[in-house]
């Protein structure tokens, strides 16, 4: 969402109603703010609503290594992480994929989400030596 001239709407408006200072959680690196987190704790899951990270400290592997504790955070607790990228996203979908996550579901308007899990081995399998 970027300002549009008489609209009274601007992306700083548009964060600071999405903003859930419960939930958020801010990124550091360096000592410098880098990005951001929004992780619902559901009864069944655990629901990745949004990671940013900004541009120049993408693809130095900060994501990776937050998705990786995340999924094993679910997995400790016997849940499943769940999470929604957009399909134009085919870095991130890589990402998630590399880390075991699949595809599950698309929605919204033309199928441009794609729902994706951490699928947790069957009951049998999690007691198996």
């Amino acid at each position: 969402m970027s300002p549009r001239s008489g609209s009274g709407t601007s992306r700083r408006d548009f964060h600071a109603r999405a903003f859930s200072p419960g939930r958020w959680q801010i990124i550091t690196a360096g000592g410098a703010d880098i990005g951001m987190l929004d992780i619902e704790y559901r009864p069944a899951e655990i629901y990745l609503s949004r990671i940013e990270i900004l541009p120049s400290h993408q693809g130095l592997g900060i994501g990776t290594r937050l998705l990786s504790a995340l999924i094993d955070e679910a997995r400790r607790k016997g849940q499943d992480l769940v999470l929604d990228v957009l399909t134009g996203n085919t870095r991130a979908r890589a990402l998630y994929q590399r880390l075991g996550m699949t595809e599950v579901a698309r929605h919204g308007p033309g199928n441009i989400k794609i729902t994706m899990r951490s699928a947790q081995p069957c009951r049998e399998d999690r007691h198996a030596t």
